[in-house]
């Protein structure tokens, strides 16, 4: 391996190490949800409190995204990534130190915010520093690590006392604040900035070798300033005809992605397994849970480069809508025709089994293959605005679902709320079927051009001209 490559394999780990926080906050619940309700700690808690606790969750997301798009423009990436350890700090300290409802209410805000930080900034940057061949890679690992934060939090949180557990979490933020501080900046930042010697600077340590690096960054410094020609804003990215295509991609793998439920199912996986009347005690549940989970995560890092992005696509969400259709059936079974305890438990496998087969089909898929491509499809000038717009998109999907959850499930009970979700992973695996391209294998330039068409090499002029002729077309209808 040459040493730029290694500096890549390092710079995802260390970044990783930031998704590992995110996913030991993301799990948190879990194993914290029983202990709050039995009162096993000093916080007088209920289930409604709990509800808007978790939504305030995606808030804080949405908040957190939106201040970073115009900060990884101003400080840069790499101070960005260090700038989210922060808020996630300060929400632990609170976590381990509440007394109060309202308190955790702050906390998720700050976790979350801290969450829609790396959430932003860490898609756009490993996309700038990573070569082509190992791009998705790379993406997909730091997936993976969220997954491993996951698995450590549902290993350990039943096991551990509340204040313990979150001062297990505090090492996290301080930890991958520590290791941030070595990773370089993204040339296409400086380039942006027209610090040109930085940027070649940072090339050389990306490349590991000063060959053909004129070429590199001759070719890089046209890229941006191409793209850099045209606006940044969101007026600019949601008016251009030439990021359509784009916009219709994400929004649509981002819809059925969180609408599918897996966050939610896992926040609340405690109260279906009780529900479920398995009768598997839940610390041995959320081992077995997290273990598989960070198992696969390891081996879909391998996948999105190899056998490519659009049937990951297909048939993760095909394979999630059976499954989670199949748990819908057995809670229909359950709650709906009444059937009787001592007939359905010894098949209280059958939901446990449905939702980690879902969430293993999904962590092959969909759920690590979105974060690649989104990275991938805007050119420089809104690739900010549009990760920011997705992520205040993805958080108002995900606060809707969170309270959608308890809603349906009063409503119709959990086969609904399953019924649901599997309804929502087939038509991702519809639109994925029709609407998605395959990326794997093409820089960053290919992508544009392959999704603008004559538009990506247009002059501001000839630009114009297409646009114009656009509008006398609608016109004319």
């Amino acid at each position: 391996m040459d040493k730029g490559r290694g500096l890549q394999y390092f710079i995802a780990g260390a970044v990783s190490l930031a998704t590992a926080t995110l996913g030991m906050s993301s799990a948190w619940t879990t194993p914290v949800m029983p202990k709050l309700l039995n009162n096993e700690t000093d916080i007088d808690i209920n289930h409604n409190q709990i509800s808007w606790m978790l939504s305030l969750s995606p808030i804080g997301f949405m908040c957190g995204s939106l201040v970073t798009r115009f900060l990884c423009d101003t400080i840069g990436r790499r101070r960005s990534i260090l700038a989210s350890a922060v808020p996630m700090i300060c929400g632990t300290i609170i976590a381990a130190t509440a007394k109060k409802a309202w308190l955790l209410f702050i906390m998720k805000f700050l976790w979350g915010f801290s969450t829609g930080m790396v959430s932003t900034i860490v898609t756009i940057y490993i996309a700038e520093i990573a070569d082509k061949e190992i791009r998705g890679r790379l993406v997909v690992s730091t997936r993976f690590m969220f997954n491993f934060g996951s698995l450590v939090v549902m290993c350990v949180g039943s096991f551990l006392s509340y204040a313990a557990l979150n001062y297990c979490l505090l090492i996290m933020p301080i930890l991958y604040f520590s290791f941030c501080i070595w990773i370089p900046e993204s040339p296409y930042y400086y380039l942006k900035e027209g610090k040109v010697e930085c940027a070649r600077k940072e090339l050389i340590r990306l490349r590991g070798s000063t060959d053909g690096l004129e070429a590199d960054l001759e070719r890089l410094s046209a890229q941006v300033k191409k793209e850099m020609s045209h606006a940044s804003s969101s007026w600019e990215l949601f008016g251009g005809r030439q990021y359509r295509k784009a916009i219709i991609i994400v929004v649509g793998l981002k819809l059925t992605q969180i609408m599918t439920g897996t966050q939610a199912v896992i926040q609340y996986l405690g109260v279906i397994m009780h529900e479920s009347k398995a009768g598997i005690p839940l610390y041995l549940l959320l081992i077995i849970f997290g273990a598989i989970k960070f198992s696969v995560g390891i081996m879909s890092s391998m996948l999105a480069d190899r056998v490519g992005r659009r049937p990951l696509l297909i048939y993760s969400f095909f394979g999630s809508s059976v499954s989670l259709a199949i748990v819908g059936t057995y809670f229909f079974l359950l709650e709906v025709l009444s059937i009787n305890n001592t007939s359905l438990q010894p098949y209280g496998f059958i939901t446990f089994a449905g939702i980690v087969s879902s969430s293993v089909i999904s962590t092959f898929g969909f759920n690590s293959i979105i974060g690649v491509i989104q990275g991938e499809v805007f050119p420089m000038n809104v690739k900010a605005v549009a990760i920011t717009s997705l992520n205040i998109y993805g958080g108002i999907l995900g606060f809707t679902v969170t309270k959608l959850f308890q809603k349906i499930k009063d409503a119709t009970g959990l086969c609904g709320v399953f019924w649901f979700f599997s309804s929502v992973a087939l038509l991702g695996s519809i639109f994925s079927f029709f609407i998605i391209p395959e990326t794997k294998g093409k820089s960053l330039r290919e992508i544009q051009v392959m999704l603008q068409g004559d538009v990506y090499d247009a002059t501001g002029e000839e630009l114009r001209d297409i646009k114009c002729k656009e509008v006398e077309r609608n016109e004319e209808r």
